[in-house]
């Protein structure tokens, strides 16, 4: 295969694609349709599984289910190149919410630039994965499948996520927060609430002074770091002095050091309501760590560059100020891309019932297939970057060298 880095084969292969993505409109927007009208929660995103690896299947790949031992993953795969691309591919819903922050949408960007792509795999000299990757809003599925090996061999990984109105559409500097999710539990005595309320030891008082400490602590945190939790469980009746409580929370910031030195205080705060009230507590991770987000320059720059031929303003808008991905894992290890892409009008933030609703309008659909464009397009300029190109085949080999070695 012969690499450019412009010229009449990159423009070919960019119209070739577009037209391709144009191809699959149908079909996708039926697809991404369909996933929003039933979502389904982490780990157990069995039809739209199902739904997305037929459509891929019909498009050329070969479809491996259950990857990484995960039932609701997969990796389809096309072309037999020296160079990877992995366009990841995510699907589970928010509870009593659904669909709102967009995965339908992310899906059907990452199947519409796969299926494009896929034709064209072996003139780009790749081998093209679009990997499956549930359980991205509880569960960090990505860090499952990367230590599955389901990662090994990709020179690059790219997915985009739709957002408000009015964030910029060019990714370069932008990240996420670092995320680690807890379970705080005190264990108390119980008693007679009324008869003998002395000889108990009351947990739900240690849940309720650990969010009076989590809340005072808050005004000395900066102000990019986050904290947040809720009691599921402080009580079973009110005769009984509770002798159990749970408390979940979580604490997030932009870098791996602000994020454990955070993490130290809270726990403090965990600790001294146990000390108060004289209950136990043990504290465990519900969930894998979301590291912060790498945005890769070059890849940054060839996305850039196709949102400003889109007529992007590239320039301008807002960043976002908060919000985790496991995208974060992928992109520590592998070259990576996770762009935002605004759907126009949308003012309401992710993650409400607002935004659910957004994601089912043509207007976020308009937008899905300029991000499978653009995500395509990307992918074009990448294996056609002969500078890049090796960069992203050697930092596969390394890895995967290292993950071999053997220590003596």
């Amino acid at each position: 295969m012969t690499t450019k880095n412009s010229g009449d084969y990159g423009s070919r292969l960019k119209t070739a694609t577009s037209d391709g993505v144009a191809g699959w409109r149908e079909r996708v927007h039926a697809l991404a349709r369909a996933l929003h009208a039933r979502p389904e929660l982490s780990f157990e995103e069995k039809e739209s599984c199902t739904a997305i690896t037929e459509l891929l299947a019909e498009g050329g790949f070969d479809v491996e289910q259950g990857t990484g031992g995960l039932p609701t993953a997969f990796t389809a795969t096309v072309g037999s190149g020296e160079l990877t691309v992995a366009l990841c591919v995510e699907y589970d819903a928010l509870p009593d919410i659904g669909h709102a922050c967009g995965h339908n949408l992310i899906a059907g960007a990452s199947v519409a630039a796969a299926l494009a792509l896929a034709p064209h795999a072996d003139e780009l000299g790749l081998t093209l994965k679009a990997i499956g990757t549930p359980a991205e809003e509880h569960g960090g599925g990505k860090s499952l499948l990367l230590a599955a090996g389901a990662f090994d061999g990709v020179g690059l990984a790219l997915m985009v996520h739709p957002v408000q109105d009015g964030v910029s559409y060019n990714p370069a500097g932008t990240t996420a927060q670092a995320v680690g999710r807890y379970r705080a539990v005190f264990s108390g005595r119980a008693a007679h609430a009324a008869a003998a309320p002395h000889q108990g030891v009351n947990a739900a008082d240690a849940a309720t002074l650990s969010q009076v400490a989590v809340g005072l602590l808050r005004q000395q945190i900066p102000g990019d770091q986050r904290v947040a939790l809720f009691v599921s469980q402080g009580g079973v009746a009110t005769n009984i002095i509770p002798e159990r409580a749970v408390v979940d929370f979580e604490c997030r910031a932009f870098t791996l050091p602000e994020y454990e030195t955070l993490l130290e205080r809270v726990r403090h705060c965990f600790e001294g309501a146990a000390l108060a009230t004289g209950t136990e507590l043990t504290v465990e991770a519900t969930e894998p760590l979301y590291e912060p987000l790498v945005q890769d320059d070059a890849l940054a720059a060839y996305w850039t560059a196709a949102m400003e031929t889109f007529g992007r303003d590239t320039t301008s808008g807002g960043r976002l100020g908060g919000g985790s991905t496991d995208m974060g894992n992928v992109s520590q290890v592998i070259p990576s891309l996770h762009p935002w892409l605004s759907i126009p009008g949308a003012e309401m933030p992710i993650h409400s019932h607002a935004f659910a609703a957004v994601a089912d309008t043509e207007a976020a659909y308009d937008v899905m297939f300029e991000a499978a464009r653009a995500l395509a397009w990307t992918v074009v300029d990448a294996a056609g970057d002969s500078q890049h190109r090796q960069r992203f085949i050697d930092a596969a080999y390394r890895r995967d060298l290292g993950k071999d070695a053997v220590t003596i």
